[in-house]
């Protein structure tokens, strides 16, 4: 589940990004952070399916579970960076702006 939810987080950061006329809101980044996770995640399941060989394909519930938390956990906090960094930035200078304007 963490691969599938990566993958897909991934693929949709890539299409949104690939979208825009320009990299003003740098979604780039957040591709490479999904696509990293991706990996990582990819580099799991081929370890843990050399390990567990057809108990692989037959997960309990109770670790599909978890491993969806994990999967929405990793989207979410990679989400996070990104928006930091983006108010850090500020390309827009929208933030600038709203505090200047107090």
């Amino acid at each position: 589940m963490t691969l599938l939810i990566t993958v897909f987080a991934a693929v949709t950061a890539t299409v949104a990004w690939y979208r825009r006329k320009n990299d003003d809101m740098r979604l780039g980044i957040l591709c490479f952070m999904y696509w990293g996770a991706s990996i990582m995640w990819f580099v799991d399941a081929v370890f843990e399916f050399i390990e567990l060989k057809d108990a692989y394909f037959t997960p309990a519930v109770e670790d599909m579970l978890n491993d969806a938390f994990l999967g929405l956990s990793v989207v979410a906090l990679g989400l996070i960076i990104w928006l930091v960094r983006l108010l850090i930035t500020d390309p827009r200078g929208s933030v600038r702006a709203a505090l200047q304007k107090k």
